[in-house]
């Protein structure tokens, strides 16, 4: 490779190994699916999940529990983090 090419400083960090982790972790979380769970016993219904959910993936159930639509979700936790009872986790799905 010619000197200009290999002084980039982006190309510089594909031989980190910080970078090559991050892509390992990577494919390993696309190999396992992961998708929201709720506790419906806890849930109190107050629809912050759904407020921050990107693929619009949760619901209120009948005004008593939220409930996750496996198909739309995409494991991403925002809804997990945002949940002010705790009650939504992101789990490992068997595929």
């Amino acid at each position: 490779m010619c000197d200009i090419i290999t002084d980039l400083p982006w190309l510089r960090l594909y031989n980190t190994v910080e970078f090559n982790m991050e892509v390992r972790n990577m494919e390993k979380r696309k190999r396992i699916p992961r998708k929201a769970q709720v506790d419906e016993s806890l849930c109190v219904a107050c629809g912050c999940c759904v407020k921050v959910c990107p693929m619009k993936a949760i619901s209120i159930y009948k005004g008593i529990r939220a409930v996750v639509d496996w198909e739309k979700c995409i494991g991403c936790g925002k809804c997990a983090k945002e949940c002010p009872a705790s009650v939504i986790a992101i789990r490992e799905v068997p595929v």
